[in-house]
């Protein structure tokens, strides 16, 4: 068995949670309605129309594979309004930053990248996300992730998804460490566990904020505190 010399994180429900943010995006919105033009409608209005079904397409966007800002321009024309594109720019800036604040870091998420740089080991985040990748780099450096890892890769930025294996190859290359030198940490069972081993990767799964638990027999950690000593008797 290989040594060890890299970690791969998956972002989303592994390293950070979410919740909705309806107030602070009313806010937003109310800031953003006079970039629509003359009567422009209630902050409220345009959560309801547009972006809350943003949030509920997201899912289908993301599998389609679709470049979200024509994602994101054919969700305000279905709404009925088709402003430029300099002025969606703005728009999902501003909602995005929101988002930026509305980040929960998961419990020890940063000591333990801390910990495992301080080991040596080569550190990354590859996970699937459609959105923009300097929004979503922002996200990283106001949320202490940027100065934790050596790499961030998401999947907009290579035009692959996981459980692709272009997906990991892509990534690997950036981190410079052969697929059986690195070990990818994740919550889904398809994506983080399947997609990586197929490559040759070593993989965890992290329950702490997953929506379900991986099948018998895989190996996992409750918790990223665990994650340092599982290193330790890995194989």
């Amino acid at each position: 068995m290989q040594v060890m010399r890299a970690v791969l994180f998956d972002y989303g429900w592994t390293l950070v949670s979410f919740t909705y943010p309806s107030t602070a995006l009313l806010g937003a919105m109310e800031q953003a309605r006079p970039w629509l033009g003359p009567n422009p409608p209630p902050a409220g209005w345009i959560l309801d129309h547009v972006l809350l079904p943003l949030e509920r397409g997201l899912t289908q966007m993301e599998e389609a594979g679709q470049d979200y800002m024509d994602y994101y321009r054919a969700a305000w024309r279905r709404a009925g309004f088709s402003p430029s594109d300099d002025v969606l720019w703005r728009i999902m800036d501003l909602e995005q930053s929101v988002w930026d604040r509305s980040v929960v870091v998961a419990e020890d998420a940063l000591s333990v990248l801390e910990q495992l740089r301080a080991r040596g080991l080569r550190l990354a985040i590859a996970s699937n996300a459609p959105f923009p990748p300097r929004l979503l780099h922002r996200q990283l450096r106001l949320n202490g992730f940027s100065e934790r890892v050596d790499v961030a890769v998401f999947s907009g930025e290579i035009g692959q998804r996981k459980p692709a294996a272009g997906f990991f190859e892509a990534v690997l290359d950036r981190v410079g460490v052969a697929a059986e030198e690195s070990l990818y940490v994740g919550d889904r069972f398809q994506e983080d566990y399947e997609g990586p081993t197929r490559v040759g990767l070593r993989a965890l799964l992290c329950t702490q904020l997953a929506s379900e638990l991986p099948p018998p027999g895989i190996p996992s950690i409750a918790h990223l505190a665990d994650l340092p000593a599982a290193l330790e008797s890995w194989p």
